[in-house]
């Protein structure tokens, strides 16, 4: 894709999951790529299994001081940054009547609070210097109603609507957007669904299964290139199908 070789990217959560996956296409486009991620043994991991990665960096998003620290060193590292992934993200399986404060907290503090630090730490660099590019991880989970997850779906709304304000307020120096996912097969997904609980969703998914990380991967690249200059400001769903027919109410 035009103009990825040689940009600065960083990619939270990026040691595993759609965040490896696009680690990988990203040094497989030339790009200089950092990761910041909490999970030491999946850094470790990731740095052998994609040699071509400058760096790893251990860091919460969802703790404003360690992002700030953290973002100094991947700067320093990268020597620049041109594109922020902010992909770090977590759920819980429950319904609704069953969320603790202690939950709600939690998924509201990566989901949200953590897209919302790295977003403006990434936003400020950019300001100042000669701009960039933000891309968020949302979710179809942000745009239709599905149950069990309450507070997962409420961050990832949340995530499109800051995605919107921010390309409104830092254009045209600084363009956002977001991807936001169906299900997509990661090691999240296969925690939390049985295999009969997978082919259930296979079945009511138009293109009739779950999405790779890779083909998630190859949406943020294009978004991530040059091709992609004129966009800013909106969610890219890529579902296979999911929400075009209302899969959550049927």
């Amino acid at each position: 894709m035009r103009g990825l070789k040689n940009k600065r990217v960083l990619i939270t959560g990026g040691a595993s999951g759609i965040g490896a996956a696009t680690a990988a296409r990203l040094v497989e486009e030339g790009c200089r790529v950092a990761i910041l991620d909490r999970d030491a043994p999946a850094c470790e991991k990731v740095a052998r299994e994609i040699p071509g990665i400058v760096g790893t960096f251990l860091g919460d998003v969802s703790d404003a001081r360690q992002v700030q620290h953290s973002f100094g060193n991947v700067i320093l590292s990268l020597g620049g940054l041109d594109v922020v992934i902010n992909n770090a993200g977590i759920s819980i399986r429950h319904a609704f009547l069953e969320i603790t404060a202690e939950d709600w907290n939690k998924v509201l503090a990566v989901n949200l609070s953590g897209v919302f630090h790295v977003a403006q730490n990434a936003a400020r660099y950019m300001m100042e210097n000669k701009g960039g590019l933000v891309l968020n991880m949302a979710s179809t989970n942000g745009i239709v109603g599905h149950p069990y997850y309450a507070d997962y779906n409420a961050t990832k709304a949340g995530v499109i609507e800051l995605t919107k304000s921010m390309a409104l307020e830092l254009a045209p120096k600084v363009r956002v957007n977001a991807v936001a996912p169906g299900y997509v097969l990661t090691p999240m997904q296969r925690a939390e669904y049985t295999e009969e609980m997978l082919e259930a969703v296979n079945r009511k998914i138009p293109l009739g299964r779950h999405a790779q990380p890779e083909e998630v991967a190859g949406l943020f690249a294009f978004l991530a290139s040059d091709d992609a200059a004129y966009m800013t400001g909106s969610v890219y769903v890529i579902d296979g199908g999911e929400t075009a027919g209302g899969l959550a109410s049927r």
